[in-house]
C-alpha cells in the first residue's frame, strides 16, 4: 500500500444528508479536519449533480485531506476530487479505470465474496456493515469482526476500511482483523461537536485513550 493510500484511509469521513441537518458542509469538513480525519468522502444522495459538483469543488479547494466522491465519477472527476468510491451497482471498475487520470484513487465496497470479486482492481475495499447501520438500510448483513476478517484475506492484499456503525471501540478490532483503517458516518455527523467527535476516532485509530 502506497503511504499517501495508508495515510488516506486510516479515518474517512463518510458525508450524509440527513445527518448534516442545516449545517454547512464546509464548516462540517474543516471541523473533521482539525479532529484527525485523513479523508472525505461525500455522498449526497440527495443532492443535484451540480449541487454535488459544487460542494465537492468547495472543500477541494479548502481541505488539506483527500476528498472523494461516493458513486460519481463524473461528479470526482469534473470537481478535482482524488478519487471516487463505487458501489456494486455503480459504473463497473475496468470503466473507471479507463476514464480516470493517473493517480486517481478508485475505491469500491465489498459486503460479501460476490461483492468483493467483482471489486478487484479497486485502490482500496470499504468494507461492511461492521454493524447494522442506519445510514445505508441497504448496507446488509452485519459483518462483524469474523466476517470483516474473511473479507480482508479473500483481498489477497487490498487495503480495506470498515464501515456502518464503526464506534471508537471498534477501531482496535477493525486493525486487528487486518483493516487499513474505518469509514465513519453517524459516528461522527451524529455528533453536534464534529472534531470531538473525530478526535475519538483519530485517537483510537493511533492506539490512544479517548
Amino acid at each position: 500500500m502506497a503511504p499517501n493510500l495508508a495515510s488516506l484511509l486510516r479515518l474517512m469521513l463518510v458525508t450524509d444528508d440527513a445527518l448534516l441537518r442545516e449545517r454547512d458542509l464546509l464548516d462540517v469538513g474543516r471541523a473533521a479536519e482539525q479532529g484527525g480525519v485523513t479523508a472525505v468522502q461525500v455522498r449526497l444522495k440527495h443532492a443535484t449533480p451540480r449541487e454535488l459538483v459544487d460542494a465537492t469543488r468547495t472543500l477541494v479547494a479548502v481541505l488539506r485531506i483527500p476528498v472523494l466522491v461516493n458513486d460519481r465519477i463524473d461528479a470526482a472527476l469534473a470537481s478535482g476530487a482524488a478519487g471516487v468510491h463505487l458501489g456494486p451497482d455503480d459504473l463497473a471498475l475496468p470503466l473507471a479505470r479507463r476514464i480516470a487520470p493517473p493517480g486517481f484513487i478508485v475505491g469500491a465496497s465489498a459486503g460479501t465474496v460476490e461483492e468483493a470479486e467483482a471489486a478487484r482492481g479497486a485502490d482500496y475495499w470499504g468494507v461492511g456493515p461492521w454493524r447494522a447501520s442506519g445510514t445505508k438500510p441497504d448496507a446488509g448483513v452485519a459483518l462483524g469482526a469474523e466476517g470483516f476478517q474473511k473479507l480482508v484475506a479473500a483481498g489477497n492484499g487490498i487495503p480495506c476500511i470498515a464501515i456502518g456503525g464503526v464506534r471508537p471501540e471498534d477501531v482496535a478490532a477493525v486493525l486487528s482483523a487486518g483493516g487499513a483503517g474505518v469509514a465513519v458516518v453517524s459516528g461522527i455527523l451524529g455528533a453536534d461537536d464534529v472534531e470531538s467527535a473525530a478526535r475519538r476516532y483519530w485517537k483510537s485509530v493511533n492506539g490512544e485513550r479517548y
